[in-house]
């Protein structure tokens, strides 16, 4: 586990937003805590509070046989956390984005008292799923929003470079596993993008994420977060910068988390 941990590079630009309280975090894991008992002692972790109480970090045999993930924590405000990476940076997420998660954990728990556990996710909880583990939130004028709509990489990610360089444009990671996924960072890691604005869309249900609203972004390709991507030639690859799909192909496109691990 020490190594994993001793890999991660906070001066990285995607964790700008969680170096605050992942660095004092990642400190104690490194001095030999738990992840939970170092999520734990985060000053701002007790102000976090769900209908249950406040929030908690616990181990993951607190939970219980054959009750579901989400349902546990909406039940006692606990989250049963492993010691990997993965959950450290769940973590994060619900220490810095506790508003967002609070809404995506109450939207599970809604769907599971009506569908209850099933071998395979539906698809409200997939989508909600898809959104915790691999999302991220776009803050972008209209059309820029409409250039990553249709994939127009070159125009959003090279013509637009000035405006993600000055902050006009700003791409803010949610999903744990894509940060996961960035401690050992390749070209292809992408993120299923929500404009930001649209989040508040959650407070009417789970129904706005059917059909899915995401929209595919190769995070690396966000400048200036790799410096490889302001080579010539880079946006190039279409392996991983994808033109749109044909009409007729569209609807057999399925995007998947970058890990669903729960």
């Amino acid at each position: 586990m020490r190594g994993a941990f001793e890999a991660i590079d906070w001066d990285a630009p995607w964790l700008v937003p969680y170096r605050a309280h992942g660095q004092a975090a990642c400190a104690a894991v490194l001095g030999g805590a738990g992840v939970a008992q170092a999520l734990n002692a985060v000053p701002a972790r007790a102000q976090v509070r769900l209908a249950a109480g406040a929030l908690r970090f616990v181990p993951q045999s607190e939970l219980p046989p054959g009750e579901a993930y989400e349902s546990f924590i909406f039940r006692t405000a606990c989250v049963p956390t492993r010691d990997h990476l993965h959950d450290f940076f769940n973590g994060l997420v619900w220490l810095a984005e506790p508003a967002l998660k609070l809404r995506l954990n109450e939207l599970h728990a809604q769907v599971l008292a009506v569908e209850g556990v099933q071998p395979r996710r539906s698809p409200l909880r997939d989508a909600l799923t898809l959104l915790d583990e691999s999302g991220a939130l776009l803050d972008a004028p209209a059309d820029a929003v409409a250039l990553l709509r249709a994939r127009r990489w070159r125009e959003l990610l090279v013509a637009q470079r000035g405006r993600w360089l000055s902050g006009e444009i700003r791409l803010r990671l949610i999903g744990h596993a894509v940060m996961e996924q960035l401690v050992q960072p390749y070209k292809g890691i992408t993120a299923h993008v929500w404009p930001a604005g649209a989040v508040r869309a959650l407070d009417a249900g789970v129904q706005v994420l059917q059909p899915r609203p995401f929209l595919p972004l190769p995070v690396l390709g966000v400048p200036p977060w790799w410096a490889a991507n302001a080579q010539p030639g880079f946006y190039e690859d279409e392996a991983v910068f994808r033109p749109l799909p044909s009409p007729a192909s569209a609807d057999s496109v399925r995007l998947r988390p970058a890990s669903l691990a729960r």
